[in-house]
């Protein structure tokens, strides 16, 4: 997380606790990371319908990939992950490698501060566990399962990053890069390195990893392969006509990022003036291309797919946006994904498995199934879906290699499935070490 963000976290703790005792002073964070975006690809038309014109989703070529076509007859029990999960490990090394340039995690400027003090009552607590503690536990998870495993850091250090994988190389990556050289559109080079030096390593090759950072292409390419997504305008310039041929409201978001960053309650609008506020709005702070598409009302899931020969969909996760505030859209912004002091991050709930009925949820799990083969997804994805007014499934997004934090997403699914933290860890490396 960025300096940006920690200064906003601090501000907002000063308001949340104006007329209460004052908190400690936390201590002052030194380095500012700067983000850098890339430019993504232009395109013959930047308009992108969710249909053909002849009805269909998608042309009838599509792109085949293993386990892709495999009818899904519904999760099971465990052992639909069998892959001798309990079998001998051999002491594999395991190198559980992550680049964090920041001296002080933003989360560690919480530890100061008293839930109590606040003005409002916090649902969850404020106290959230710093990256290097969620590295952490997954060394520690992993050592439980009998590996030998071993956390570093990069910090952009690619004459470190030659000594680890080329001189004296693990037997398998647990990768948890998600930038290098302070630029997240490089992430995928840190995969192909992997890859030159034949070093298995867990999750999304480098052509996912580059194909999902960018949204509009990664729409496209699922419209091609039948694969319902939102309608939507990819905007290289913040120039939009009125006819846009989109049905408001509308949800305007960053094309190149991820993590929810840039996306706020006024990022849905309803009319265009709004619409034209909030691309030069994004423009400005961005300096990249953007993304319009159709805001679909209905539930949000969170489809969490395991494994790959063939890959298995987890218990669905429902997002439930009823005690938020009434002018906030049910959406899930940057605030209610990383921010506990910002109080719609304490009023939007989940729960596993989601409430849906049984046609719905064959229709999720089919269409998110499909989504992560064509986007060559491997060992373990996260597929945002919302359902329209129609009750028919759209992909949002595809995230390969999620937040694996305990109890969180992922996780909270493979928990629903049978699937303790350092067992869902386990199946994900062993994956892997079949690659070697």
């Amino acid at each position: 997380m960025d300096e940006e963000f920690k200064e906003k976290l601090k501000e907002e703790a000063k308001e949340a606790t104006e007329g209460n005792e004052a908190q400690e002073e936390c201590d002052e964070v030194d380095e500012e990371v700067d983000e850098s975006y890339d430019e993504e690809e232009n395109y013959e038309d930047d308009e992108y319908e969710g249909e053909d014109e002849d009805g269909d989703e998608g042309d009838e070529d599509e792109i085949e990939m293993d386990g892709g076509d495999e009818e899904y007859d519904g999760f099971e029990a465990e052992e639909d992950y069998n892959i001798d999960e309990d079998g001998p490990v051999e002491k594999a090394r395991v190198l559980v490698l992550f680049n964090q340039l920041e001296e002080k995690d933003a989360y560690s400027v919480l530890r100061g501060y008293d839930p109590a003090s606040l003005n409002f009552t916090p649902n969850y607590n404020i106290h959230v566990a710093t990256e290097q503690e969620e590295y952490d536990a997954v060394v520690s998870a992993l050592n439980e399962e009998g590996f030998e495993a071993s956390c570093i850091n990069l910090k952009d250090d690619h004459k470190m990053l030659n000594r680890l994988i080329v001189e004296n190389p693990p037997d398998v990556v647990f990768n948890l890069v998600e930038l290098f050289n302070a630029d997240q559109g490089l992430e995928g080079c840190v995969a192909g390195f992997f890859d030159l030096f034949e070093v298995p390593y867990t999750g999304a090759p480098p052509f996912c990893l580059f194909l999902c950072r960018q949204k509009a292409l990664t729409k496209k390419i699922l419209l091609q392969n039948g694969v319902a997504t939102a309608p939507f305008r990819y905007l290289e310039e913040p120039i939009i006509e009125p006819s846009h041929g989109l049905h408001y409201p509308l949800i305007v978001k960053p094309s190149l990022e991820d993590g929810s960053t840039g996306v706020e309650a006024a990022s849905v609008v309803y009319d265009y003036s709004q619409l034209l506020h909030r691309i030069d709005r994004l423009y400005a702070e961005f300096d990249a291309p953007v993304l319009v598409e159709e805001f679909l009302e209905g539930k949000e899931l969170h489809v969490s797919v395991l494994g790959n020969d063939p890959p298995k969909v987890l218990p669905i996760e429902e997002f439930c946006f009823e005690d938020l505030d009434k002018d906030h859209p049910p959406l899930i912004t940057y605030d209610i994904k990383w921010n506990p002091l910002a109080p719609a991050y304490h009023n939007v709930h989940t729960f596993c498995p989601a409430d849906i009925d049984e046609e719905t949820e064959e229709l999720v799990t089919e269409l998110a199934l499909k989504a992560y083969a064509v986007t060559f997804c491997r060992d373990y994805a996260r597929i945002d879906v919302r359902l329209g007014r129609d009750g028919k499934p759209y992909v949002l997004e595809v995230n390969p290699n999620p937040d694996l934090t305990e109890g969180v997403s992922f996780m909270e699914s493979a928990e629903e499935a049978g699937l303790t933290f350092s067992k869902t860890l386990r199946k994900i490396v062993k994956y892997a070490l079949k690659r070697k």
